[in-house]
């Protein structure tokens, strides 16, 4: 890696941690530089603006949340495993990128998001909604838009990542699988 790597890392690392415990509007340029060791003029020779590394940083989540997606995907087991496995993927990924995860998850960044960052985010919701209609086909999960299904699974395993990603529970927690269970249980025929 090369010096502007390694200081463009810095600034990532330094941005993304004060924007999941501050929130965007509460980390000011020069407490991200501060808590990279740069000068503030610095972040402004990798990035063009605060808000366009807040979007660096939120197109980085969708795409890391995006392949676990895929990964799970790809697998050959059935629907119900398949959610049950991307779930558990998601939890284990909110305990070793905590900030990571709740910047994609958790908060909410409305107008500061562009287009590209819009279509990531749209990119995830497609593939989880592409599970959830190997459900539909497949019989296993309930009629009715796969999209709607989606959200209704997402929203349930969104509190497995809030919880493991604020440290509040383990990987291991019972909380984990019982809200991955309910989050199939809202969506299954039956």
């Amino acid at each position: 890696m090369t010096k502007a790597d390694l200081t463009r890392q810095r600034l990532v690392r330094a941005a993304l941690e004060l924007f999941t415990t501050e929130g965007y509007h509460g980390t000011t340029t020069p407490r991200i530089a501060k808590k990279a060791r740069v000068a503030e003029g610095t972040i402004y020779r990798h990035f063009r603006s605060k808000q366009h590394l807040l979007n660096e940083l939120y197109r980085a989540a969708a795409r890391w949340a995006t392949k676990l997606v895929a990964e799970t995907g790809a697998k050959n087991i059935g629907a119900r495993e398949k959610l049950n496995e991307l779930g558990r993927s998601l939890a284990a990924a909110a305990a070793r990128e905590p900030a990571i995860a709740r910047l994609f998850f958790i908060q909410r960044h409305g107008a500061l998001l562009d287009e590209e960052s819009h279509t990531a985010a749209r990119d995830f919701r497609l593939a989880l909604e592409g599970l959830v209609a190997q459900g539909k086909a497949d019989g296993s999960v309930k009629p009715g838009a796969a999209e709607g299904w989606a959200a209704v699974w997402l929203s349930v395993v969104t509190l497995v990542v809030d919880r493991v990603s604020a440290r509040e529970w383990a990987g291991d927690h019972a909380g984990v699988q019982q809200a991955i269970d309910a989050a199939w249980d809202a969506i299954r025929v039956g």
